[in-house]
């Protein structure tokens, strides 16, 4: 009795997590796809002559230093960062889990060079091998997508791997092999639908990783075009406000970033025990 009690906050605060992160992320999905339209806003306007007015009914967060609407700016970057998030980590979710299965089926020499392939890319940090990789072309969403695809598929590879490793040791594999199927026929009815709720999951969770990773290049200025408005390009357009004592065009496109990829995150998590039952208990206990 007493163990339940104490589980049952737990589970509570679990489910109140859950919530909240689906609410805040059912807000971000529609003020990215409902205002843009509907405002009928150029959120490129300047207004010289309100320039960097705080929060007030007109502008709620503000403007910026040439005076454009900061509320209408935060749901644009947010668009953006949000697009380039979500197709980087499905770019990145199919690489991975292409090369994983390939080397957890095969396994052998196959393994072995794919294997030594991701420890030495492993070794070379994110954002250094993203700022390489997009600093060959020009500033643009797609040079972002690419760079951080291509250096954020390499833990959904080892996942996968190690996953399609554990299915091959189980009884229907034997089955199948045993009763004619081709190793092919076997990588694709039978070890890639198991492992693509692991598969699902990764890139759920790389969605904030990829947005972090968009607003670090645009704010090093290797991301996105200044004049194209991101959470990155927000934050680094705002640094000379904030040294001179304006808080807002900081503040608000900050918690743009973090508010969602924490929800995101919290959704993740949630995902996460329930395709893992074991581990839920274990942190119940």
């Amino acid at each position: 009795m007493a163990e339940t009690a104490l589980a049952q906050p737990g589970r509570t605060t679990r489910r109140v997590r859950v919530v909240t992160s689906a609410v805040i992320v059912t807000a971000v999905a529609l003020a990215v796809l409902v205002v843009p339209p509907l405002a009928q806003l150029d959120q490129q306007a300047v207004d010289l002559a309100n320039k960097l007015d705080p929060p007030s009914l007109a502008h709620p967060f503000g403007t910026d230093d040439v005076g454009r609407d900061l509320l209408l700016r935060c749901v644009y970057g947010l668009r953006v960062s949000l697009l380039v998030g979500l197709v980087a980590a499905l770019t990145a979710t199919v690489i991975g889990t292409a090369i994983g299965a390939l080397a957890g089926a095969f396994s052998g020499w196959v393994d072995r060079i794919v294997m030594r392939v991701v420890d030495a890319l492993s070794s070379i940090p994110h954002l250094l091998l993203g700022i390489f990789i997009v600093a060959m072309f020009r500033p643009g969403v797609w040079p972002v997508i690419v760079s951080v695809a291509l250096t954020h598929w390499i833990s959904t590879a080892r996942i996968v791997r190690s996953e399609v490793l554990s299915l091959r040791s189980r009884p229907f594999i034997d089955a199948a092999v045993s009763g004619g199927a081709s190793r092919t026929r076997v990588i694709v009815r039978h070890l890639l639908p198991g492992v693509l709720p692991q598969a699902g999951l990764a890139a759920v969770l790389m969605v904030p990783h990829a947005m972090w990773h968009e607003s670090a290049l645009s704010f090093l200025g290797l991301g996105l075009p200044a004049h194209q408005a991101s959470l990155g390009n927000l934050v680094q357009s705002a640094r000379g406000s904030l040294l001179a004592g304006d808080w807002w065009p900081t503040l608000f496109p900050g918690l743009f970033l973090i508010i969602p990829t924490l929800a995101l995150a919290g959704l993740a998590g949630a995902w996460r025990d329930r395709i893992n039952p074991r581990r839920k208990s274990e942190l119940m206990l």
